[in-house]
């Protein structure tokens, strides 16, 4: 499946912000769980205001466990 090009503007998004230092850390709520995340945001100012702009939220756990690799690590 090709990677959809909004999927590849965010991840460019990210990468700007990454390299101006403008990744953040932030501790928010899942709207649908009411769960504690630690979501990346990148921040940027406009108006004079804050803005965050969220990107995921860190796995919780081992996120080895909760993905299949989009490969096979055996080569075959």
């Amino acid at each position: 499946m090709p990677i959809p090009d909004f999927v590849k503007a965010n991840f460019e998004t990210l990468l700007r912000a990454a390299a101006a230092g403008d990744l953040a850390l932030v501790q928010g709520t899942d709207a649908r769980t009411g769960e504690t995340r630690f979501i990346l945001c990148a921040v940027a100012q406009r108006g004079g205001e804050v803005v965050l702009t969220p990107f995921g939220h860190l796995a919780d756990g081992n996120a080895f466990e909760l993905y299949d690799p989009p490969f096979d690590p055996g080569g075959g």
